[in-house]
């Protein structure tokens, strides 16, 4: 792989092994930051079956994956839900890969696909220490709003209507 090597982002399948690994790193990463210190294995995989990814399929879903060559740098999924709206999780960049534009195009990817299903909407929460995911958010559009859930770990609540 060379710095020249394209970035490509595609729908994958949650349980593919790119996707199941990917989506240890997001726990590892989200459940270490929550506790202040490096997750335990045992923490990130009960982390990763309490909020399962199977559900990230067409026609009601979808995983992206952001790659390098073989590198696989982040994902993204969005649920369809009630209202034509889609509710965007699973945002991840691999530390090496984060300030490196890849967070954008996986949710400009999702927006495509959004709009592609006739969504008019995204919403998504988050934490107040996904610092540079609410950044990212409030680039792209989102506007923060009122909670949309009862999810224990979210702290904001952005939703962006789409064109």
């Amino acid at each position: 792989m060379t710095p020249t090597t394209p970035i490509v982002v595609s729908a994958t399948s949650p349980t593919s092994e790119e996707a199941k690994n990917v989506s240890l790193r997001y726990y590892e990463d989200i459940v270490g930051r929550d506790h202040g210190r490096p997750a335990s294995r045992q923490e990130t995989l009960d982390a990763q079956a309490g909020y399962p990814s199977d559900d990230l399929v067409a026609p009601l879903g979808i995983l992206l994956l952001a790659r390098q060559g073989a590198t696989v740098l982040g994902c993204a999924g969005m649920r369809v839900r009630p209202g034509d709206i889609g509710e965007v999780t699973r945002v991840f960049v691999e530390p090496a890969a984060r300030g490196k534009g890849v967070g954008r195009l996986l949710m400009k990817e999702l927006e495509r696909k959004s709009r592609e299903l006739g969504l008019h909407a995204l919403r998504l929460d988050t934490r107040t220490d996904l610092v540079e995911a609410r950044s990212l958010y409030a680039s792209l559009g989102y506007i923060e709003g009122e909670a949309h859930n009862t999810d224990p770990y979210a702290n904001h609540w952005f939703r962006k209507e789409l064109a």
